[in-house]
């Protein structure tokens, strides 16, 4: 028996980075958020993993000795709320959640994983952020060698999506020799545009049963592109609920609320030509053979229940539905989201690109493989 090399997962959402890591080869054995309506899929799409409801800036050596016990950690992945450092909005600086990146890396020295990646916005390296990371960093100059932060655009690596983000990796000195001369590989030859992604996706539709995850079958379509086609397969034995599996068997697709836009709203739209902006909503049209633009989260209950602005479908008079923006995020059609269109849109809006962190942890593994094997 293959023993998988472990991960925790902070600020763990509803599990786009640990999504990455189980499709890379790691064991999720722990998910930490504050937030138990975005990470509230995280248990039923990861049955085996742990999935803990905590303030990680609370957390201290003693609650990490009860949870890991004498277990050894390989890795800890997560994505810190990146609002206070964005470069869209306020970006307030004394916006306390600020001072979670420092948390990140406080823990980071309790657990003493062999390795580390940190996801954020690009606005992190900005002048006036910077400064948080490198007082953040500090914390484990002690005991891990950190590299130069990188910015990683999710086109670049498969996805059908230019979301930008900031990568930030380090290791243990006394592992140094494992990572020696490594460097991400952060492009591929693997380029997906809105068509292959979300074309053989069924129309919204209106769902009348409250708390249903609104299932539509699949439209008929004999043309499936690669990326469709992966995006439908059925999840490994210890991935996915059984339930949700076995409709996705069965041809059907969830995630399919429609949005009831007003007749001047339908007719703005129709006029819209491909990658051009609606002049009130500031929503962007998608071309079928372009990339889709960075998918935003809008805001939870304690910051005014905003939602955020979300792209025009190519063709249609309307803005994307759940699961087409999930598809465009990198997520395959078995990953169960909330029983809310707006929820839903939160969670693969505050996510990290499944495909972003498949990438970069399998490089990671092909590391940790690679000692193994000397």
């Amino acid at each position: 028996m293959v023993v998988k090399p472990k991960v925790i997962d902070l600020f763990c959402g509803c599990g786009g980075f640990g999504l990455g890591a189980k499709l890379a080869g790691f064991d999720v054995t722990h998910a930490l958020d504050i937030d138990a309506t975005l990470h509230s899929s995280y248990e039923i799409n990861f049955p085996k993993t742990a999935v803990i409801t905590a303030d990680i800036g609370k957390i201290n050596e003693s609650d990490w000795v009860k949870l890991i016990q004498d277990s050894p950690i390989d890795g800890v992945i997560g994505g810190p709320p990146c609002q206070g450092y964005s470069r869209i909005g306020k970006a307030n600086i004394d916006d306390p959640r600020r001072s979670l990146i420092s948390d990140f890396f406080r823990n980071i020295d309790i657990i003493r994983p062999i390795f580390f990646i940190m996801e954020n916005v690009e606005g992190l390296l900005d002048k006036k952020n910077i400064v948080e990371l490198e007082k953040a960093t500090s914390l484990i100059y002690n005991n891990y060698f950190i590299d130069e932060p990188i910015v990683v655009d999710a086109s670049e690596m498969g996805a059908p999506t230019k979301r930008k983000r900031v990568i930030v990796f380090g290791y243990r000195k006394d592992k140094e020799h494992i990572f020696k001369d490594f460097k991400f590989k952060t492009k591929n030859n693997q380029r997906t545009n809105v068509h292959e992604a979300i074309f053989d996706l069924p129309h919204p539709i209106d769902c009348e049963i409250k708390n249903d995850h609104c299932w539509s079958s699949y439209r008929i379509n004999n043309q499936l592109s690669d990326y469709a086609l992966r995006m439908r397969t059925p999840p490994k034995r210890d991935m996915g609920s059984k339930d949700y599996v076995n409709k996705i068997t069965e041809n059907l697709v969830s995630g399919l609320w429609s949005t009831k836009h007003t007749k001047p709203v339908i007719e703005r739209f129709s006029n819209l030509k491909p990658g051009e902006t609606d002049r009130v909503s500031r929503a962007k049209r998608l071309a079928w053979d372009g990339f889709c633009p960075t998918l935003r989260a809008g805001t939870g209950s304690d910051k005014g229940s905003f939602q955020s602005v979300r792209p025009i479908h190519p063709s249609e008079p309307r803005v994307i539905s759940v699961r087409e923006a999930a598809r465009l995020q990198g997520f395959p059609d078995w990953f169960m989201f909330h029983h809310t269109k707006w929820h839903s849109f939160r969670m693969i809006g505050n996510s990290v690109s499944p495909i972003v962190s498949e990438n970069l942890l399998r490089q990671v593994k092909q590391c940790i493989q690679n000692e193994n094997k000397e």
